[in-house]
């Protein structure tokens, strides 16, 4: 079975923004001097419901800001990924 990556949104863009809220849990072993990984779990909520996906990075725009999500999305041939920037107001804490 091929695999197939959709992007959808936009350029790459890198911006900070504050961290999605939720319960803060334990946090991840990494090795002595490594850097924290900006990747996070979140959900998004769109037609199909509330989805799995990792928030990549944050960027700021007119109407606010924008998260760029990698999820998978119902496809008529099954799943397929999308990597793409939704309003921040669709995405929720892990």
């Amino acid at each position: 079975m091929a695999e197939r990556v959709a992007r959808r949104q936009g350029p790459e863009a890198s911006t900070t923004a504050p961290p999605l809220a939720g319960p803060a849990g334990p946090a991840p072993r990494r090795a002595e001097g490594s850097a924290a990984s900006p990747v996070k779990h979140c959900w998004v909520d769109d037609e199909h419901g509330r989805l799995p996906a990792l928030l990549l990075a944050w960027r700021r725009t007119e109407s606010g800001y924008q998260g760029r999500v990698v999820r998978p999305v119902p496809d008529e041939d099954g799943w397929v990924v999308v990597d793409e920037w939704l309003p921040a107001d669709r995405l929720g804490p892990a």
